[in-house]
């Protein structure tokens, strides 16, 4: 099971956005279908409220929410949590669930001042134990790719299956090399959840010693090279 998490922001409680939601529809079905044979299912998840709001932490509250409705219902499956922007952080702070496997965030919203964040520098030590995969626009400038260059850093110290893909010259929303990001999205989720062997850029990301695991260009034509 992955379940795919929304973008958000730092602090509303208004109702989420569809738009956010609906954003999020490609990717899950791009994922159901590459995980298809093994079985995967895909659910992008409904927020209470579109914010953060500081030490609530309304988003990764829905999240954790959502894995234990994945338990209830489905019994002892593997679930991915995928997110992106808000919903990055999100997956990031929701990681540390007992039936989580493996993180994807792309292009997470972070604090700029972690270490005097409220409630604390933002967590990395419950990821022990899980994939994580951290995935950003070089020219992201509604969230800073250098964040979570950062937060990477300290999650690999704890967790050495951690590694982080830049898409030199994409912004925010990953839109310039999409074909790309889905390609790397999926074969990430299926080798972390069935055991699939990673394509060798991901085995090398995951391998390397940081910087250069948590520094690993998204190479043009990724999606291709994985077809062919």
């Amino acid at each position: 099971m992955v379940l795919l998490l929304p973008d958000g922001e730092p602090d509303s409680h208004r109702r989420p956005s569809p738009l956010t939601y609906a954003l999020q529809l490609p990717l899950a079905r791009a994922l159901a279908r590459a995980g298809q044979e093994d079985g995967l299912a895909a659910h992008v998840v409904r927020y209470r409220c579109r914010g953060w709001n500081a030490t609530d932490a309304h988003l990764a509250a829905d999240a954790e929410w959502a894995v234990d409705e994945v338990v209830r219902r489905y019994g002892d499956v593997p679930v991915c949590l995928a997110g992106h922007g808000m919903g990055g952080r999100a997956a990031l702070r929701a990681g540390g669930h007992p039936a989580v496997g493996s993180v994807l965030a792309m292009a997470p919203w972070l604090p700029e001042n972690d270490t005097d964040a409220p409630g604390g520098p933002e967590p990395v030590k419950h990821l022990l134990g899980r994939q994580v995969l951290l995935v950003h626009g070089t020219n992201d400038a509604r969230t800073d790719p250098e964040l979570s260059f950062r937060l990477a850093e300290r999650a690999k110290k704890a967790n050495r299956d951690t590694c982080r893909f830049e898409v030199h010259s994409d912004g925010h929303a990953l839109r310039q090399h999409r074909a790309e990001v889905m390609a790397l999205a999926s074969d990430f989720v299926r080798g972390s959840l069935f055991g699939r062997a990673y394509a060798r850029p991901v085995a090398d990301a995951l391998a390397a010693p940081p910087p250069l695991g948590l520094r690993m260009p998204l190479a043009a034509g990724f999606g291709k090279s994985l077809r062919g």
